[in-house]
């Protein structure tokens, strides 16, 4: 006789940050798997195409301007915001400077910002949330199909979202809420148009 009995839905382990960089340590896990832990779970990073790396770089150089040292600037870097998330962020910039995190990685930032082409929907959702619930004030993203940088402030680490969202272009400017007196131009953070790539 068959057995009809539904089986159980798949769920997924979920791991500690202690447990999560066990697995790196151990090298079970190494820097060229790509992954990031959220929520739980070890989740892939999508691949960097020259765009989303091209974009990064201008969003690093254009933020390390504004900012000198002031702040941190990290690329790509882990970034131990809740119990059981480590995201690696493609830029954030955390208070401090640089020497103060060669022992331990931060807990907080004052400005996150992710570059998204397929990452999208994770960047608007998961990400959100687990920013917002760490009350990072600021998380801006870089949408790499439409050209738009898309700014969250004000967060509410109870319901896990930002307040204040607001989409900017090039020709816009806007200042960093952490840091008064900074501010950068959006075009410095966007990639270069067709147009401008043709003249």
């Amino acid at each position: 006789m068959t057995d009809i009995t539904p089986s159980v839905p798949y769920e997924p382990t979920r791991f500690s940050v202690a447990a999560y960089f066990r697995l790196l340590e151990t090298g079970e896990l190494t820097e060229r798997d790509r992954v990031e832990l959220l929520e739980g779970v070890i989740v892939a990073m999508s691949p960097i195409s020259p765009p989303h790396a091209g974009s990064v770089t201008k969003v690093s150089r254009a933020l390390f301007a504004a900012i000198g040292a002031r702040a941190s600037v990290r690329t790509q870097c882990p970034l131990i915001v809740r119990p059981r998330s480590v995201p690696e962020p493609d830029v954030a910039v955390v208070a401090g400077c640089d020497d103060d995190y060669f022992h331990a990685h931060p807990e907080s930032a004052l400005l996150v910002v992710e570059v998204a082409d397929s990452s999208l929907p994770q960047d608007r959702l998961s990400k959100s949330r687990i920013y917002a619930q760490t009350a990072i004030p600021e998380y801006w993203i870089v949408t790499l199909r439409d050209g738009v940088l898309e700014v969250m402030r004000d967060p509410d680490p109870v319901a896990a979202l930002y307040r204040d969202l607001r989409t900017l272009r090039a020709g816009d400017r806007i200042g960093i809420a952490s840091l008064p007196g900074t501010s950068v131009a959006v075009a410095d953070l966007l990639p270069r148009t067709p147009a401008e790539d043709e003249s």
